[in-house]
């Protein structure tokens, strides 16, 4: 299993979105790594959920349910579907991810641009127990 971090603006859809849709399509990437990360995911693969601009704070955990398939009109883009496994109980807000020395190499924090990154096992479960 592999994890990543999915970073989505609240405003446009939200943590509360996706529990309440039980489920979405993760498109509209239009960055050539991001959409390469995108690829990469398999089926069961975990992911964060990270409110940026307004929160800036990894707020869930979701399922990768379906692998990647064509995204836009010239198909060169790529989406995923994920589906919610359970909120944190508390977020992890970028402050807090970036005063950690365990999470210094993160590539959410060293290409800040990045809406779709992979996240290091240890990485991982450092979250994961900032988030409980």
């Amino acid at each position: 299993m592999a994890y990543w971090l999915l970073r989505s603006e609240p405003d446009a859809y939200s943590w509360d979105d996706l529990v309440r849709d039980g489920g979405t399509e993760w498109n509209g990437v239009r960055n050539y790594t991001a959409r390469n990360f995108l690829k990469d995911m398999q089926v069961g693969d975990r992911a964060l959920f990270y409110h940026s601009n307004t929160e800036k704070a990894a707020v869930g955990v979701m399922e990768i349910t379906r692998s990647w398939q064509p995204d836009g009109d010239d198909g060169k883009w790529a989406s995923v579907a994920v589906k919610p496994v359970q909120k944190l109980a508390k977020p992890v807000p970028l402050a807090d991810i970036k005063a950690e020395p365990k999470l210094r190499d993160l590539e959410m924090v060293r290409q800040s641009r990045l809406s779709v990154t992979p996240v290091r096992d240890g990485e991982w479960q450092v979250l994961l127990k900032m988030g409980a």
